[in-house]
């Protein structure tokens, strides 16, 4: 176990937003997706998430992990993604994977993180972060599980205005951009990844599943916080 301490698995990682800030925090990261990603910045593995975790756990190669970050696809049940699913290569069931997903994280044994979109959340919401925690331009609301250890809830701080765009037929100006969608006001490329702390990836479906690294930094440096202070 020469790396506990030092390594994240990054289950469900899209193009890395996620591995990112773990990286920030000091962890070397390696990611899986069922997806081509060619842009993801660290060690990659193409394939099923569930299954390569099963994978690890029977060889024993997850004793190389520290901390296990999954961020399950959130669009079962929601009938506005299924575009952004199928081209993902999720395919038109939406099936829920949350329940699967902590399964095997529980037979692990590790300290694991949970992530999904706030309104879509079929985790439990240990803790709950924002963009304007961190200064963002982006509000990006998000909920995470946290699977053996624990940290105290950050204070949410009020919102500053609008994020612009249309809604409801009506246009607002606002201090925060909207980085899904097209059109309507909604981001751009380069105002998402600005907004986000995104550099090496330019593409528009990656930078609409992304959480901004801000978020799992954070928690990464809790993470190794909570652990010293187990460890004293």
């Amino acid at each position: 176990m020469s790396d506990l301490g030092s390594r994240v698995l990054d289950l469900f990682c899209c193009s890395g937003g996620a591995g990112w800030g773990y990286h920030l925090a000091g962890y070397a990261v390696d990611g899986c997706d069922i997806a081509d990603r060619p842009r993801y910045p660290f060690a990659y593995h193409r394939g099923d998430a569930l299954e390569y975790l099963a994978h690890l756990i029977a060889s024993g190669e997850i004793e190389r992990y520290a901390l296990i970050h999954a961020s399950p696809p959130c669009q079962a049940g929601c009938a506005l993604t299924v575009g952004t699913n199928a081209s993902q290569g999720w395919g038109g069931a939406h099936d829920d994977l949350v329940a699967p997903t902590r399964q095997l994280l529980d037979k692990t044994g590790l300290p694991y993180v949970m992530e999904q979109p706030n309104g879509r959340a079929k985790i439990r919401k240990d803790l709950s972060l924002c963009g304007e925690m961190f200064g963002l331009g982006v509000l990006r609301h998000r909920n995470f599980e946290l699977g053996r250890w624990a940290v105290a809830r950050p204070a949410h701080p009020r919102h500053r205005g609008y994020v612009r765009g249309y809604r409801h037929g009506v246009y607002r100006d606002g201090p925060y951009v909207a980085a899904y969608g097209d059109g309507g006001g909604k981001a751009t490329v380069p105002e998402m990844q600005h907004a986000m702390g995104i550099a090496w990836t330019d593409v528009h479906e990656e930078l609409t599943e992304a959480i901004p690294p801000a978020y799992t930094q954070w928690i990464g440096t809790a993470f190794l916080t909570a652990r010293q202070e187990v460890i004293v």
